[in-house]
């Protein structure tokens, strides 16, 4: 194994959420700065430790440069900052290059934070343009392909390709709204079943309402240390086993293939440096904006092969007892989506896991976990491997 290799060097030891869903009269600072609060809270550590702040930038708020407001805000003044900007993939990319920035010396304690109002901090147009905008002005927004268009371009073509059913993209649905319901805070609780989702709005071909991820608020965040440090804290350090990222196109008429992504080689680059395969991970974290797009990432990242990923659903192989127990508490679609901030909750959701402490929704014996990201019409993928310290 390389000697470059960040297995091991770098944990998480402080994770912290604000209040999500609807959050009114609440600032994306407000909630950024609230969960920071909270997770140094939960790591038993002072403000005074963070000499390092990454962040996302936040659609509902004015500041170009988030982290450094954020910074000032909490009244720090760190010697690492950066706010990145890679779409949904922004999350496990902060996770890993906040690893990076440990073990170069560069920081010795990492504040990873991202929250937004969403939802009430601008109206659903606003919101939805907000993301959309973020697109091509030139080659893909004057003809009508705003970002969900181009999710739905790759669920049509895998619905050709490998016969997967409106059906089988509706039960990640269902499945995810059943691990919401035992997950205190989640914005959306009340079953559904397939019949639910086939019968609710038309967004855009094949998504109905319920196929695509809530708008929210909330904000999220996590301390990183490096190891030597990591046991100086409150709780049980989960440690970065591995990292990797992939950047394969900007514009969707270029995507590379429209049922294979990136998120291949990313997996890849995170399993080979963490020393394992998709079949030892025990819980996953997956970006969730959209039914299909779960089924893609369960194949490219290995736990079922191309084109089955629809049965494997199907077979309950996402839940409890299945081979990957898959966003636990339910995901951008039933627990909460405040915009980038969104899978910074995936990445909550596996520490807790591996620490034991989810209670009723606890995967048993959960060891070893993968959180991923994406964006852009799959443009940017970023994968992140934890593990405990029995994993080392």
């Amino acid at each position: 194994m390389s000697n470059r290799s960040l297995r091991g060097k770098v944990a998480i030891v402080g994770v912290g959420q604000s209040p999500s869903g609807r959050v009114p009269d609440r600032s994306p600072l407000d909630l950024t700065a609230d969960a920071t609060l909270k997770a140094l809270a939960d790591a038993g550590m002072d403000k005074s430790e963070i000499d390092g702040v990454l962040t996302g930038n936040a659609f509902a708020s004015s500041f170009h440069r988030f982290s450094v407001a954020l910074s000032e805000y909490l009244n720090i003044q760190p010697s690492y900052s950066n706010t990145l900007q890679v779409s949904g993939a922004t999350a496990a990319a902060a996770v890993n290059t906040a690893a990076a920035a440990i073990n170069a010396g560069l920081a010795d304690t990492v504040l990873v934070a991202c929250g937004d109002s969403l939802l009430t901090g601008m109206t659903p147009d606003m919101a939805i343009r907000a993301m959309t905008e973020s697109r091509d002005q030139q080659y893909e927004m004057p003809f009508g392909i705003p970002v969900a268009n181009t999710f739905a371009m790759t669920a049509h073509r895998h619905m050709k390709e490998f016969g997967t059913t409106p059906e089988q993209m509706a039960q990640v649905a269902v499945t995810f709204r059943e691990h919401a319901a035992r997950t205190p805070g989640a914005q959306k609780t009340d079953p559904i079943t397939i019949e639910d989702v086939l019968a609710s709005k038309m967004v855009t071909t094949p998504y109905h309402k319920l196929d695509c991820s809530l708008i929210s608020d909330g904000g999220v965040a996590l301390i990183l240390t490096s190891a030597e440090r990591a046991y100086d804290y409150a709780q049980e350090p989960i440690f970065i086993l591995g990292a990797g990222e992939h950047y394969s196109h900007e514009h969707i008429f270029l995507m590379p293939e429209l049922t294979e992504t990136g998120a291949v080689k990313s997996a890849q680059k995170a399993y080979d440096m963490a020393g394992i395969s998709a079949k030892d991970v025990d819980v996953a974290g997956i970006y969730d904006c959209f039914t299909g797009t779960v089924l893609m990432m369960l194949e490219d990242l290995g736990f079922c092969k191309k084109g089955e990923a629809g049965p494997f659903v199907e077979a309950g192989e996402i839940t409890y007892g299945g081979t990957i127990p898959t966003n636990t508490h339910g995901g951008m679609l039933s627990y909460a989506h405040p915009g980038i901030p969104a899978a910074w909750y995936h990445f909550a959701e596996v520490v807790r896991q591996l620490r034991n402490s989810c209670g009723d929704r606890q995967v048993t014996d959960a060891e070893l976990g993968l959180v991923h990201t994406l964006g852009a019409g799959f443009s940017t993928q970023a994968t992140t491997i934890l593990g405990k310290e029995s994993t080392l």
